[in-house]
């Protein structure tokens, strides 16, 4: 017994040491441990990151030290010292935190991975010519997606669901089959692949966390292994000839030459499928929510699509000569985008400010920027951020803004939804291709509105902060019908 209590007496001993241990050094940020040893504020980060967040930036400013499960995690928000964070790639490095969220997310390892071989890699594929292919194709698949649903095959009858599952799976098959494709064009192995995806990405967040329970590890688990074979199908095992896809082609080839062993490469391809995937679906939810429950928006975007209509190339003028809508995308995605930028301190560094004081970062801690919280939220930058404004983006006449202030001073970042500078998201071209050709594609085929003309936009899922778009709690009730060929949009300008 006696044994047991000194057991125990030490533990607890070292555990307050580990506790004590860590004090606030001359010109490091400020420093809040939390009340609970080693945990520190973990869960109250994990459940709800931009509350959390937004309650230390009231409490120490700009930027600041916490502990978590253990780690130190110095947050940054101001966006114009985010430049020296990202440029660094000797003091700063995001190789070792990628790495261990692949193993925790997609249960892979890849020790010979590169990320600045995967980026150009990348740019091969969403820059240039290979760029307007992945458009086009992706055009064609949405098409042929959307003629397969039950509003397609019945056009005189009203259907009704939810936007978020509407969006979701339809951009999601759509992209799948631009990058992916199926065996033997086998399209009803989109339906399976999409239900596991969904299984799968709903459990992402507590995966990264390491905060699943036992049968959600399990559920996890199983989704993983059903993608893996599904996706190896027509990809990782067979001889790179037999694929219907270059892009899958091509990544396997890049992913050979970096000596990825087999396996691995079936299960890097759930993470690019994540990757390319697991973001559209949702951004085109909260955009055509937010027009369906802000008529003027609504109005404006039809009215500009209209116009394109009666031009002789409208699809190609799509991604050219839209503001209205782009400021609309703009700001949803200002307002649902919150990916957190993580990086590891492998050497001391100092970080200036434009006011000239310095901030110590230390070896062995962990470097965060929230651009949701700021610029995008900063209402010093974005009068009244938390309310939607469709022409934010958008000057008096029509052109797009890109000039914002903060103190006097403009902003070289005012939103960040793709991240900033030489590490902006490389297939951003090709996301918000797809996005718009979506919405096209809904607002000139579909006669589209609420279920409940009162009906409001669904509250985010809190835990989804720092996985790039968010998603909701619920759902948007919504019915829809094939808009009879002849009525075009018309009845926005009878309005």
């Amino acid at each position: 017994m006696i044994w047991t209590v000194l057991l125990l007496f030490k533990g607890l001993l070292a555990v307050i040491l580990i506790y004590k241990r860590r004090c606030r050094r001359e010109n490091e940020p400020p420093l809040d441990k939390g009340y609970i040893p080693w945990l520190g504020h973990a869960l109250e980060f994990g459940r709800d990151a931009a509350k959390f967040l937004s309650r230390m930036k009231k409490k120490h400013g700009d930027i600041f030290t916490v502990r978590a499960a253990g780690r130190y995690v110095t947050v940054l928000l101001d966006p114009n010292m985010y430049d020296a964070v990202l440029s660094d790639t000797e003091a700063l490095d995001f190789k070792s935190v990628s790495k261990v969220l692949m193993q925790r997310m997609f249960s892979l390892t890849m020790p010979n991975h590169d990320p600045a071989s995967e980026r150009a890699w990348m740019k091969q594929h969403f820059h240039g010519p290979s760029l307007v292919q992945l458009c086009e194709s992706m055009q064609n698949n949405l098409q042929l997606v959307f003629s397969t649903t039950d509003v397609a095959q019945n056009p005189q009858q009203w259907s009704t669901g939810g936007l978020f599952s509407f969006c979701y799976s339809l951009l999601f098959r759509a992209g799948y089959l631009t990058l992916f494709g199926v065996c033997e064009n086998d399209v009803t192995q989109l339906d399976t692949v999409y239900e596991e995806f969904r299984k799968f990405d709903g459990l992402l967040a507590k995966l990264a966390r390491q905060t699943e329970k036992r049968e959600e590890r399990r559920m996890a688990r199983g989704a993983q292994e059903r993608l893996w074979q599904l996706l190896s199908g027509c990809g990782a095992g067979q001889s790179t000839r037999a694929l219907g896809s270059s892009w899958q082609r091509s990544y396997l080839e890049h992913l050979q030459s970096e000596e990825v062993e087999e396996e691995s490469q079936r299960r890097a391809m759930l993470l690019q499928l994540w990757v390319t995937q697991g973001n559209a679906g949702p951004a085109a939810f909260w955009l055509l929510g937010f027009l369906l429950t802000h008529p003027e928006a609504m109005c404006a975007v039809r009215a500009e699509i209209r116009s394109l209509q009666l031009q002789r190339h409208p699809l190609a003028n799509l991604q050219k000569h839209t503001p209205v809508l782009d400021s609309v995308l703009s700001e949803t995605l200002r307002l649902r985008a919150a990916a957190l930028i993580t990086r590891e301190v492998v050497q001391d560094k100092v970080l200036q400010t434009g006011a000239g004081q310095e901030y110590l970062l230390r070896r062995g801690d962990r470097l965060c920027l929230f651009p949701f919280l700021s610029p995008q939220m900063d209402p010093q930058i974005h009068r009244e951020p938390e309310k939607f404004k469709y022409d934010r983006f958008l000057n008096a006449d029509g052109t797009e803004k890109k000039d914002f202030f903060k103190g006097g001073v403009r902003m070289k970042y005012c939103n960040m939804p793709w991240g900033a500078g030489s590490n902006m998201c490389v297939g951003r071209h090709f996301a918000v291709s797809g996005i718009k050709q979506f919405v096209y594609m809904m607002l000139t085929n579909l006669d589209l509105e609420l279920c409940d003309q009162q009906s409001t936009m669904p509250p985010v899922n809190p835990s989804r902060y720092g996985f790039g778009m968010l998603q909701p709690i619920g759902d948007l009730e919504i019915r829809y019908r094939l808009k009879p060929a002849s009525s075009s949009l018309e009845h926005c300008h009878r309005r």
